[in-house]
């Protein structure tokens, strides 16, 4: 075989691993009934899950991962935000968090905050925490390896339709710009929660559920033929016009409950983890050139959650490990 056709070939196997490597599933442990942390890891080895996003740092969980070969989002809670601004209090938390467990844990981002708003007063700390972590990261020599992001709320994007439109918001711009501009210093990807979900709920007038869902037929007047690639494309707009052109996202969360609310059952959450799960595979209108780096949300359903009754739905498995959906997650 010609060093050409060797070549080729290492290409479309690099594709075809990356392409089925794309979907994790996040690690929501808020109910009092979930499995023990090596159970959860255990489910995640069983079922090919190759990625885990988890929120805090929990030890027992960090214990479980060692070794398993899953590359780990490890996130900085919003109630640490204040207290990490101190830069020696960011190096002690990534000495005892990432560092004490690298590289028998395969960490991959730390996302500092989990969709802080602009007007919160914790907003004001997550860019000098980011700062510090990634100081920190590189000071333990680990800036290769890992990235340092804050996950958003898609609701920082104004005029998101159409998706080429899409900037962020006024309150919105003074908080997330510098944010943007330190990815791009950095080469590191933003984390976005992307919930086509809570975009039907609340805009039943416009948005069909089979637009939702991935089961539309034909695109619409703008070419899109789904509405979670109009979102995240809305989001590479607006990050364009904030300098943001080569930044990538990562979808760090999204899903479909499946009771509670409207347009909750099963057969509509099972449908839109399937198709989600093989539509990430490749691009959208905008960035054709996939695959889509998506986190599910969440592993479980959590009895524990505030809010709405549809958030303590989410899951893609029951507390007691059982699918709820027939998914392939790799």
């Amino acid at each position: 075989m010609s060093a050409i056709m060797l070549l080729l070939v290492g290409v479309l196997l690099s594709l075809a691993v990356t392409g089925t490597q794309s979907v994790g599933v996040c690690y929501g442990n808020n109910g009092d009934n979930l499995p023990s942390a090596q159970d959860v890891v255990n489910l995640y080895k069983s079922n090919g899950i190759g990625k885990i996003r988890i929120y805090s740092p929990d030890e027992g969980t960090l214990q479980a991962l060692k070794g398993s070969n899953i590359e780990v989002i490890l996130g900085v809670p919003n109630d640490n935000l204040q207290s990490l601004n101190d830069a020696g209090a960011a190096t002690d938390w990534v000495n005892k968090y990432v560092k004490a467990y690298s590289p028998d844990v395969k960490f991959k981002y730390i996302a500092v905050g989990n969709e802080v708003e602009p007007n919160d007063p914790k907003a004001q700390y997550v860019l000098p925490v980011i700062q510090n972590i990634q100081n920190a990261i590189s000071s333990a020599n680990l800036q290769a390896q890992i990235k340092v992001s804050h996950a958003i709320k898609t609701s920082l994007v104004a005029n998101s339709y159409p998706p080429n439109d899409g900037v962020f918001s006024d309150s919105a711009s003074s908080f997330i710009k510098p944010i943007v501009n330190f990815l791009v210093s950095n080469g590191a990807p933003l984390l976005a929660n992307i919930y086509p979900y809570f975009s039907y709920k609340d805009n039943q007038q416009t948005i069909t559920l089979n637009y939702a869902l991935f089961t539309q037929q034909g695109t619409n007047e703008v070419g899109y033929q789904n509405l979670f690639d109009a979102i995240l494309d809305a989001l590479y707009a607006a990050l364009e016009k904030a300098g943001g052109s080569n930044v990538n996202v990562v979808v760090s969360e999204s899903g479909w409950p499946s009771e509670g609310g409207v347009g909750t059952s099963i057969e509509n959450a099972g449908t839109y983890y399937k198709n989600l799960i093989e539509h990430v595979k490749g691009g959208t209108p905008k960035r054709p050139n996939g695959p889509i780096e998506t986190y599910l949300f969440a592993m479980f359903d959590e009895n524990r959650k505030d809010g709405d009754e549809t958030e303590k739905h989410f899951g893609v498995f029951t507390p007691n490990q059982t699918p709820k959906y027939q998914l392939n997650f790799n």
